[in-house]
């Protein structure tokens, strides 16, 4: 699929071993409590919301932990304010990446940033240094497990999406940033059940390296980024060969 990276496979796995559920679980009420308190407690009629909260019971956060994210954000009487700013620059092997964050403290989060792109010999560029090669996209996963490809396709035709991919883990549905939310709509009522429904920066083109030390290196820059609370998503158009991943996963 253009514009989609093996490294969103790669990531979720490697994931689910190193990175402590606290952690995940503190990104997810985060995402929570600032949808909340920007379009209103209601799930039905706040679309981030409503993602939010099925990214956070997919991870098998307790319902009343939701429940209060969502109170606290949409109370407004957290005392925090949250603020969304997104980072890019160029990683180890000129591998593009664009980091999304949500912050209490712009300085804080800028210099941990920049700490871990210098960390691994990258460069943290200003304002469309490298969002120009990413095209802004929604992307939907669902677990092949859970309908047919052939059927998956005829829906994603009649919804209007642009792309779909089988060839990771997951069905991965692409469509435009302004179709994202009629796309749920739409695998919704045709109770279709999707892991996770988000907008992406899909590269245009891809970085592939075939070497496994310079692949490890970047893949630990950006588990880095990833590991720092105050960053929610990363993205890049590094992309691991074919080969080189089947010897990765084993």
């Amino acid at each position: 699929m253009s514009g989609h990276s093996k490294w969103s496979s790669i990531k979720h796995k490697k994931g689910a071993k190193d990175v402590k559920r606290g952690k995940i679980f503190s990104k997810l009420i985060r995402e929570v409590t600032v949808a909340a308190k920007s379009g209103g407690a209601d799930p039905a009629a706040n679309p981030r919301l409503r993602t939010a909260i099925q990214a956070a019971r997919s991870q098998n956060m307790p319902l009343d932990t939701v429940m209060r994210a969502v109170k606290k954000g949409a109370g407004g009487n957290d005392g925090v304010d949250y603020e969304e700013i997104t980072y890019e620059g160029y990683g180890p092997y000129n591998a593009a990446v664009v980091v999304e964050a949500l912050t209490d403290n712009r300085n804080r989060t800028a210099s941990s940033i920049r700490a871990t792109f210098t960390k691994y010999n990258g460069n943290l560029g200003s304002s469309n240094s490298v969002t120009f090669m990413f095209d802004r996209q929604g992307l939907i996963l669902i677990d092949k497990a859970a309908i047919d490809e052939t059927e998956l396709t005829e829906h994603a035709l009649e919804a209007g999406a642009e792309d779909l991919d089988a060839s990771g883990d997951d069905f991965a549905v692409l469509t435009t940033i302004n179709g994202l939310e009629p796309l749920k709509s739409y695998l919704e009522a045709k109770g279709i059940d999707y892991k996770e429904a988000q907008l992406i920066w899909a590269p245009q083109t891809k970085v592939v390296i075939d070497d496994k030390d310079h692949a490890s290196k970047v893949l630990n820059f950006l588990e880095a980024l990833e590991d720092d609370d105050d960053v929610q998503r990363v993205f890049t158009n590094f992309e691991i060969a074919d080969s080189l991943l089947e010897q990765m996963s084993a």
